[in-house]
């Protein structure tokens, strides 16, 4: 995809105190023609989560899905495609839109599980994420809703 833009903003007609908008990358990882996506599991939440971010002040989006990519599991992603974008409101704690911008890509990785160390600046640096593959269409739960366009995700491959 292009090397659209982002920036985190508050909303025009909120309250200094009310909802701001941050800008998110989320990335679906399959391998095997789409039939496995990689997840991973964090005390931070109940279910299986995505590599995914929160995009840097006037960074692109698809270089900002490849660093999250890189920080949170090790792996280099080129040639994502965005599938979806919406608006996500977190139901706990302070009032706060995610602008989510979901990607795929099929990659070549042979392993089926490993641990990554979180690189880079955010809040994650440091925390060790357990990687593994689900076999698609799956039942799991997610984290976050995470899942909404997993379906896309089939349809993309």
């Amino acid at each position: 995809m292009g090397s659209s833009q982002v920036t985190a903003r508050t909303h025009p007609t909120a309250p200094p105190d009310q909802a701001s908008y941050v800008p998110k990358v989320c990335a679906y990882l399959t391998r095997d023609d789409a039939t496995q996506l990689l997840v991973f599991r964090s005390s931070e939440h109940d279910g299986l989560q995505v590599p995914k971010g929160t995009v840097e002040p006037s960074e692109p989006l698809d270089v900002a899905l490849a660093r999250e990519v890189t920080e949170e599991s090790g792996l280099a992603v080129d040639g994502a495609r965005r599938i979806a974008s919406d608006v996500w409101t977190r139901r706990n704690g302070p009032l706060k839109k995610y602008v989510r911008h979901f990607y795929h890509a099929d990659i070549d990785e042979r392993r089926d599980c490993w641990s990554h160390v979180v690189t880079g600046h955010g809040e994650e640096r440091g925390r060790t994420f357990e990687y593994f593959w689900v076999d698609l269409p799956t039942d799991e739960s997610f984290a976050l809703s995470l899942d909404d366009y997993l379906a896309v995700v089939r349809s993309d491959a």
